[in-house]
């Protein structure tokens, strides 16, 4: 995920996976789009997992339908009056 934000010019400020969903701070120019910030992290993550050592043949057990890795939805809210230290407290007691 990282390396996918140092790709596409935006950061990872605080991130947090739990046991069906991961959170993220993220920032970026307000030229970039949330949406096609979601995809290239659904996208290239889905892409790298799969093409990783013997991930495939791990993954194929669960995914055998076709070569996915996340579900289709997302939820993004920018912060607003809330300081991203909250924020960053809130994600870190996710999971």
């Amino acid at each position: 995920m990282y390396r996918i934000a140092e790709e596409h010019d935006f950061g990872i400020m605080e991130i947090e996976v739990d046991k069906d969903h991961i959170h993220l701070l993220v920032e970026y120019n307000p030229t970039q789009s949330i949406l096609q910030i979601v995809r290239y992290l659904k996208q290239l993550s889905t892409y790298r997992i799969w093409r990783m050592e013997n991930n495939a043949i791990l993954l194929k057990k669960h995914f055998w339908k076709e070569r996915t890795f996340w579900s289709d939805g997302y939820f993004a809210c920018s912060i607003g009056q809330v300081s991203k230290d909250l924020i960053k407290k809130y994600i870190q007691t996710q999971g």
